[in-house]
């Protein structure tokens, strides 16, 4: 197949990258950087390219099998009101131009990152690929992420998107923030640590999107979570005795709102995320439980 990545040389996008090429598939990867940072590949073409933007790199669009939108800024950052336009505008705006680009009558597949914060603050009630979204900022934000993914199918495509839960795994992502408390041993959980914290390995992500590139039948929402949610205090219990040290050391909650303003009072809210649509499709997770994803990634 032919494979257009956007944001593919982040976290995610190089992993799947990579398998991809393992597999055989020509891939081409967008990203922001004036060089690419992944491996050369006779099989693998680099733009850089400001996506929020037309531009050139639209392009390549009409000549793939399928595409897989990635892109998107960190929220791990302070929202000020320019970043939140940034996060807004790199998930938005990246996506409308992909969609503006596919031809009509196409038969592509786009698979659209979204994010479990669909949901905004779930509580206690569990969320499938049916539920409800939320009210805040980054629902808000991925409702109308994934209306602009949906344009796609105007034009006859076949449209998933990936509701990702945060993505545990070697070499960077979430933990490579999170494990360095850990190890000095400053780690604990964050506020009360009663909210859910979705989660899924970064082997399962790519493996998921793998197995929805080719399931025809597949299209809509989909979870992109493990089976086994957890809460957040059971989260940092788990990684503490991972790395063999202690995690009793809680943030309180004043202190993430007052240091970290609206993104702090996000990391206090939580999601019970449950991957139906995955696992009704026949998918099935390699670490469906934390401690065997933690061990994994982290274990000696």
């Amino acid at each position: 197949m032919k494979i257009l990545i956007t944001g593919g040389t982040g976290f995610v996008g190089s992993a799947l990258t990579r398998r991809l090429l393992e597999q055989g598939h020509e891939i081409t990867v967008i990203g922001s950087s004036s060089r690419c940072r992944l491996a050369a590949h006779s099989q693998l073409a680099y733009i850089s390219a400001d996506t929020t933007r037309p531009g050139a790199w639209q392009q390549r669009v009409a000549e793939q099998d399928a595409l897989v939108n990635l892109a998107g800024r960190s929220v791990f950052n302070l929202w000020t009101e320019t970043y939140k336009q940034s996060i807004y505008n790199s998930r938005i705006l990246t996506t409308r131009n992909l969609v503006a680009a596919l031809p009509a009558n196409t038969g592509a597949v786009l698979l659209s990152t979204s994010a479990a914060g669909y949901y905004g603050d779930g509580g206690e009630d569990e969320k499938t690929e049916t539920s409800a979204g939320g009210a805040d900022f980054l629902a808000q934000v991925c409702r109308e992420w994934e209306a602009e993914a949906d344009k796609a199918g105007e034009k006859g495509a076949r449209v998933v998107l990936m509701r990702f839960g945060v993505v545990l795994g070697k070499g960077g992502g979430a933990l490579a923030t999170m494990k360095t408390p850990f190890q000095l041993g400053l780690g604990g959980p964050i506020g009360s640590g009663k909210q859910w914290f979705p989660w899924i390995h970064l082997d399962d992500l790519v493996g998921a999107i793998l197995f929805l590139l080719t399931a025809e039948e597949c299209r809509g929402p989909f979870n992109f979570a493990a089976p086994e949610p957890v809460r957040q205090k059971d989260f940092a219990r788990q990684l503490g005795a991972v790395l063999h040290r202690p995690a009793l050391l809680p943030t309180p909650a004043f202190v993430m709102k007052l240091i970290l303003g609206e993104f702090g009072r996000s990391l206090l809210q939580g999601q019970k995320v449950r991957p139906q649509a995955l696992t009704d499709s026949g998918y099935l997770f390699t670490y469906p439980d934390l401690q065997s994803a933690l061990r994994e990634i982290l274990g000696d």
